[in-house]
Order: structure tokens, then sequence, then C-alpha cells
């Protein structure tokens, strides 16, 4: 693949900050490819506002703005001057992407700001994760029967995500975990309900359309995040292992034959 540096706009965007749906994207028809990389963009602004954030409080405002966005673009207003925002706005006007769903995950976001009465993990990603991966089908013409599979896979793939950075999310002082419990045993044991779910999204998915596949390839990601979690010498402190060439060609594959 070309650097970030060559890739123009939101794709070097998309690729720089959220590599994992930048490839899934990739085996998207060209034509969908731009409002795909507005959507990439969008979710890491989201994951991004908690990340940039001292407090709850400045996390919220965060999101506010972007839940301003959304409803100033369906609502037909100017787009704010921003390099995603401006994008998005546009790819809202045009109708590629809903409006609701984009606000929906803004509200996924929120609850994760409500801190001790946040979500558990597997609801926060089935409203963050789950809906992208939902939101993703539909661009792609996926049709409304494939939504529920596509959303399980998603929140699959956030949970083994989540699972695979606890070494990261506890440097910033962040603990996804269920308080009071043995750490490498509530990690497995959400790691088990992931391939659960994986495995239900995969097999409601097997009539998947082929141009609609890369909405579902987060979750070839997310089987070999889980089984990580699972294997014997797997530890919460360990730190996440970069992506390897194993696991881009896992997903590559899945692409080329067009289904999972």
């Amino acid at each position: 693949m070309p650097a970030t540096t060559d890739l123009p706009g939101l794709a070097g965007f998309a690729r720089q900050h959220d590599p994992d749906r930048f490839l899934c994207s990739l085996f998207a028809p060209a034509e969908a490819r731009d409002t795909l990389f507005a959507l990439i963009a969008f979710n890491h602004e989201l994951a991004r506002a908690r990340e940039a954030a001292r407090e709850p409080m400045m996390a919220l405002i965060r999101l506010q703005w972007w839940r301003e966005v959304v409803e100033e673009a369906a609502a037909g207003g100017a787009p704010r001057r921003h390099e995603v925002a401006g994008p998005l706005s546009d790819a809202i006007r045009q109708g590629q992407l809903e409006p609701g769903a984009l606000l929906a995950m803004v509200e996924g976001r929120e609850a994760e700001e409500t801190g001790e009465d946040a979500p558990p993990l597997a609801e926060r990603m089935r409203s963050t994760a789950g809906i992208m991966a939902a939101e993703t089908g539909r661009v792609l013409g996926a049709g409304e029967a494939a939504m529920p599979g596509l959303r399980q896979v998603g929140t699959a793939y956030g949970i083994g995500g989540t699972l695979r950075s606890l070494a990261v999310l506890a440097a910033q002082g962040r603990d996804p975990l269920p308080p009071h419990a043995d750490p490498r045993e509530a990690a497995r044991s959400l790691a088990r309900d992931g391939l659960s779910l994986e495995e239900a999204g995969r097999r409601s998915l097997a009539g998947l359309p082929a141009r609609a596949v890369a909405a579902a390839l987060p979750a070839v990601l997310a089987r070999r995040d889980l089984g990580r979690v699972l294997a014997p010498g797997w530890q919460p402190g360990d730190a996440p292992a970069p992506r390897g060439a194993g696991d881009r060609l896992a997903v590559a594959w899945a692409g080329w034959r067009g289904r999972l």
C-alpha cells in the first residue's frame, strides 16, 4: 500500500487513524469508498473526543459539536470548516450517510462518559462499532435483512479491539473491564461472548452480496483478536501486537472471495 502521505484527503486520514477499517473499505466498490472514508473519519473523531479531553464534560462538549455537525447537515445547513466535518456534511446532504445512524453513534460515545453508570462493554460496542458496521452495510446496499448480522460482527470487532488494547487503555487511566473482577478471566469471558457474536453474525451473513462484503470484513480481524485473548499465555498487560501480514492477508482473502 502507498504511504499515508501519498493518499489524498480522507483516504489518507482513514488509513492513518483506522488502518483496519481502511483496509476493509478497499474491498468496497470504488464509487462508495469516499463515503466510507468519511464515515471512518467521523468515527475516529468521536473516539478521539474522549482521548483528547481531560475530563468527561470536555468530551461531552466535543461530542455535542459533532452532533450539531450532523444535525445542521441533515437540515441542509452549510458545512463547518473542518477537514472531516466538511466531507461528512456533504455525504449527509447528498443522502449517502444516514443522519440517524450517525447520531446514534454520538449517543453511544456519550454513554461512555457517564462514569460508574456507563453500560457494559458489549453494550457500548453495539452502540458504536455495531452501528458503524450496519451503516457501512447500508451504504453498500446490504439490505435490511443483513443489519442484525452486521451489528453482531461489528460489536465483536469492537470487543476484540478493546481487549487487544487493554494495556494502552490502562496507561490512559481507562479500564473497560467489569469492576472487582479478575482482569484475565473477565477479558476471556468477554472474548468468548465476542466470538459467539461473530459466529452468529457470520452465519446470518452467508448470503451477503459481494459488493457489501467490506462491511463485514472486520469480522475476520475480530476472530483473530478474540482468539489471541483466549490463547493460553495471553495476559491483560500484554502490549497490543502490531497488525501483521497474517491479519492483512486474512482480510484480503475474504475480500477477494467476496465472502467471510
